[in-house]
Order: C-alpha cells, then sequence, then structure tokens
C-alpha cells in the first residue's frame, strides 16, 4: 500500500536498521524501543494484523512467527512478543507487525 509506512520499509523507501529476514518477514529495530531489544517484525505481504494474516497467508504467517523466535533467541533470556491488534489495543501501523522485546524483566499485566 502506498500510504503504509511499514510497506515503505520493505521496499526500501524508509531506511531502517536491520536484524533479520527470511522469505516471508522482514525484522528491525523499533526506532522508539521499550527495552533493551526491541525488534519488529513485519511480513512482506500487507495484511492489517495477524488474524487477517493468518487466514490470507499462513505460510507468511508462520514466516513471522519464525523469524520473531530466531530474533528472541539471539536476545538470550526471557523475551516478551507481542501483536497489537487494533486501535484499541494501540496499533499504530496497521500492517500487521510483532513487537520481540527482552532484555529487562517485563511486569503484568502488561497494559
Amino acid at each position: 500500500m502506498s500510504d503504509c509506512l511499514f510497506c515503505k520499509i520493505l521496499d526500501g523507501e524508509i531506511p531502517s536498521e536491520a536484524v533479520a529476514e527470511n522469505d516471508h518477514a522482514y525484522a528491525f529495530r523499533d526506532v522508539a524501543p521499550q527495552a533493551p531489544t526491541h525488534v519488529l517484525v513485519i511480513p512482506r505481504r500487507h495484511e492489517p494484523d495477524i488474524g487477517s494474516l493468518v487466514e490470507a497467508d499462513p505460510d507468511a504467517a508462520a514466516g513471522v512467527l519464525r523469524l520473531a523466535k530466531q530474533v528472541a533467541d539471539d536476545a538470550e533470556g526471557s523475551y516478551r512478543l507481542v501483536f497489537n491488534t487494533g486501535a484499541d489495543a494501540h496499533q499504530m501501523v496497521f500492517h500487521c507487525h510483532a513487537h520481540v522485546l527482552a532484555g529487562r524483566s517485563m511486569g503484568w499485566p502488561p497494559g
């Protein structure tokens, strides 16, 4: 989509700090990190959220999860994997994305 921030990152129109990638997904550092490790994992296919992605392309959804696991394994230790879905859940970019958070103790409940 021409106005999607994450599509522009995938197209190279907006720079990002790459962490890892696979055939279905791309991982890059969040510009406003909420933990010492805060990496976003986005599918190459534009879908608004994880529910839409898994219905439209289960292989892409699995690719996002595989890449998120790789990023988390590289961070070592405990981590949190978050998919915000919808405005009330504070999703700000409506292109499916996972947040991999690690490197500090996480509280519960998260919100």
